[in-house]
């Protein structure tokens, strides 16, 4: 998928609707975006359009994103990698914790990737594992 496509997925995943021309998303449910044009999506390119996506997986998925930067000696660039787990299991009886927990989905990006696409990326592909279960 290029990035166009990922970023239809991902306005679909929020709720947001194709309107009648078929060539722009209209509100989602939470009123977070305009109506725009699908080729003005800007999942990929904002954290101010990408983090309410990573705040709704959260919410509804009871998933927890963690995102770890790494200093790679022999590249001399940062390595990011966005872990999301979703909790599972029994809650111990003092109510602290959970027992086990399932990695979702575990995304090592490139070292020339910033956070922000390694987040996309994560985004991206927890939602199409999410549609696939």
């Amino acid at each position: 998928m290029n990035t166009q496509e990922n970023n239809r997925l991902i306005a679909e995943f929020l709720g947001m609707e194709l309107g009648d021309d078929k060539t722009m998303y209209y509100d989602d449910a939470e009123n977070l975006h305009p109506p725009t044009p699908i080729n003005e999506l800007k999942f990929h390119s904002s954290w101010d359009w990408l983090m309410p996506v990573v705040d709704k997986i959260e919410r509804e998925h009871k998933a927890n994103f963690r995102i770890k930067c790494t200093w790679n000696e022999f590249t001399e660039h940062s390595i990011h990698q966005v872990i999301v787990n979703i909790e599972q299991g029994e809650m111990s009886k003092d109510k602290s914790c959970i027992y086990d927990s399932k990695k979702i989905y575990d995304y090592v990006g490139d070292a020339v990737k910033c956070k922000r696409e390694a987040t996309y990326k994560a985004v991206v592909e927890f939602i199409k594992q999410s549609i696939n279960q």
